[in-house]
């Protein structure tokens, strides 16, 4: 039997014999046969570029990855500086250890605290001046605690005072040549709401003491810190100790409310005084130490995220409620605000994210880190493939994910003044809290491109941070205007350096582990872990950029254990464990006698 071929109704009928009638077919012309000879050389490239980039990705992507994974398991991902403790103060440090331990130190630590508690300092969003809003006299009351509480301190320290209540000490060394060390802390507190006094253990401003902690509005944010400061001080007076190196401390009155009256002005009498760059570093308040993947893990912020409130505007036609258009301005408003949160920043890390380095000093040390993301993270420092893996990891977890990227958060809206009448205006914020390697001016570009086409699609003119994007026509339904809510916009901080050679993120390392060790009399191995990393919020550092390029965001607050390690702050049942505390006391003495005795500052 014949293949179909041959019967001519074959798949391949240019095979089949020409019928004996037909004509002969004519050959290909020598250009023919050129071009046909062009397109099958075309092809044979074509694929063989596809078969190379096949083997370009097979190689790169698993056989380098074997490469990268044995070098990175060489390449130490978090060098762990030394532990540092005072040399020339060496019997004085274990005096003063010894002393923090003893019960009498306990009581004093306890009344310093619940004593600045029960002081209310409330600071509140838009104050008027200083002497014009009478809510600011609270601070009076305060000073004068402070007074009676550490009255070495205020003898021997020259106070001045910043716009009335913020306070600049100067503890003058004896080495004028020396850069000063600058602590900072906050005098104010997050006003309490009279509609949850009810819902506290213990009323807000009572500091009182349970057996171990103490409670009330401040005890942890953050007059643990500044009263962690001022007993540090306070004891190494009482010690007799004289700083070669002068010790500044700063603080401020409105933190909570921006900073803008008390850092804010702070920080241009302290440039004034000691000029731009004049600090060796800058402690203010800050992270904690806590535990992660079976290993304690300090993690001081080596940088801030900025900030933009974008004020989201609609005015349209008023009118009776009884004739009302396709859509009002809160109805248009509302579209703005669900297409805001329908598209979200990218979350996308890098390799200079301080969360980065964070997570390489967990891959480095955790001991019980899964073995698979251990490898992520290790490879990723050379490996495209496992950083978008790491990527992937980090988008999954919302604390991460809010670290890295930039976030939008819709926190105030209104419009409308009655049910019968349409709105003129509705207005929304948004609060953006911008990524470290991002800017105010790519937020802005951002959000303008983001609502253009919901612009069209109402048929609002539209205006953008001062630009006008469309212009008003005679057939335009209403307005939609973008803006900074306060021009009060941050960038994001710079990155405070941490590499080997950074002797300030170095000594403070060394100076945790040391506090660590000695408040659990360790005598040697490792117990603490040191990694850098950046704060969820914005501290009065923010106005001291100018002072030093080494600010750090840490108070050595212990969190381990704790169900939650925010302590209750700026919220109910807030309270500071006292052991935590008195570990704080303990981390200031020793940051004070290491950085007096440094030759690398």
């Amino acid at each position: 039997m014949l293949p179909n071929s041959e019967k001519g109704g074959g798949i391949l009928p240019s095979t089949a014999a020409p019928k004996a009638d037909a004509p002969p077919p004519n050959p290909p012309t020598r250009l023919e046969r050129v071009k046909a000879n062009l397109r099958a050389q075309s092809r044979n490239k074509f694929w063989l570029a596809v078969l190379a980039y096949a083997v370009f990705r097979l190689f790169y992507y698993s056989y380098t990855d074997v490469f990268i994974g044995f070098y990175a398991s060489k390449e130490p991902l978090c060098p762990q500086a030394d532990v540092v403790i005072p040399e020339r103060a060496s019997e004085l440090w274990k005096a003063l250890n010894d002393k923090i331990s003893t019960p009498d130190f306990k009581t004093s630590a306890i009344d310093w605290l619940a004593g600045a508690v029960r002081v209310p300092t409330e600071s509140f969003d838009n104050m008027d001046p200083v002497g014009v809003d009478p809510r600011w006299d609270a601070f009076g009351p305060f000073h004068d605690y402070l007074l009676g509480a550490f009255p070495l301190v205020h003898k021997n320290l020259k106070l001045t005072k910043v716009n009335t209540y913020g306070l600049h000490y100067e503890w003058t060394g004896t080495d004028a040549s020396l850069k000063p060390l600058l602590l900072a802390a906050h005098q104010d507190v997050v006003p309490v709401d009279p509609t949850t006094v009810d819902q506290w253990v213990h009323p807000p401003y009572s500091g009182h003491f349970d057996g171990s902690r103490v409670w009330g509005r401040g005890s942890l944010d953050d007059k643990s810190g500044l009263i962690g400061i001022l007993s540090a001080a306070e004891t190494l007076l009482a010690a007799d100790f004289q700083p070669t190196r002068t010790v500044v401390l700063s603080f401020g009155f409105d933190e909570e409310a921006g900073g803008f009256k008390g850092a804010g002005s702070l920080a241009p009498h302290l440039e004034r005084v000691y000029g731009e760059n004049g600090f060796a570093m800058v402690v203010d308040e800050g992270s904690e130490f806590y535990e992660q993947f079976g290993t304690v893990i300090a993690t001081p912020g080596i940088a801030e995220k900025g900030f933009i409130n974008v004020l989201v505007e609609v005015t349209a036609p008023g009118g009776h409620s009884s004739v009302p258009p396709a859509h009002t301005s809160i109805g248009i408003l509302s579209a703005l605000l669900v297409h805001y949160e329908q598209h979200p920043y990218k979350v996308k890390i890098g390799r200079k994210e301080p969360i980065y380095e964070t997570l390489r000093c967990i891959a480095e040390h955790g001991k019980s880190v899964p073995s698979k993301f251990r490898d992520t993270i290790k490879k990723s420092a050379h490996s495209p493939k496992a950083l978008h893996a790491l990527q992937s990891y980090v988008r999954e977890d919302i604390l991460l994910s809010s670290l890295v990227g930039t976030t939008q958060a819709i926190d105030v809206i209104q419009g409308g003044v009655k049910s019968n009448a349409l709105p003129e205006k509705a207005w929304a914020i948004v609060n953006h809290r911008i990524a470290v390697t991002s800017s105010v001016d790519e937020i802005k570009a951002h959000d303008t491109v983001l609502l253009k086409s919901l612009a069209h699609k109402f048929n609002l003119s539209y205006s953008a941070f001062g630009s006008q994007i469309s212009e008003e026509g005679v057939s335009a339904k209403g307005a939609l205007t973008l803006a900074d809510a306060f021009n009060g916009s941050l960038e994001p901080a710079p990155v405070t350096p941490t590499g080997k050679d950074a002797a300030p993120f170095q000594l403070l390392s060394g100076t945790i582990k040391a506090t660590y060790n000695a408040h659990r009399s360790i005598s040697d191995g490792e117990s603490i872990i040191v990694a850098p990393s950046i704060m969820t919020g914005n501290t009065d550092t923010r106005f001291y950029w100018r002072l030093s390029p080494h600010i750090f965001r840490y108070n050595h607050f212990n969190a381990v254990g704790r169900e939650d390690p925010l302590g209750g702050i700026h919220t109910v049942n807030e309270f500071t464990e006292i052991d935590a505390f008195l570990e704080v006391i303990r981390f200031f003495t020793t940051l004070i006698l290491n950085a007096d005795e440094s030759k690398s500052l």
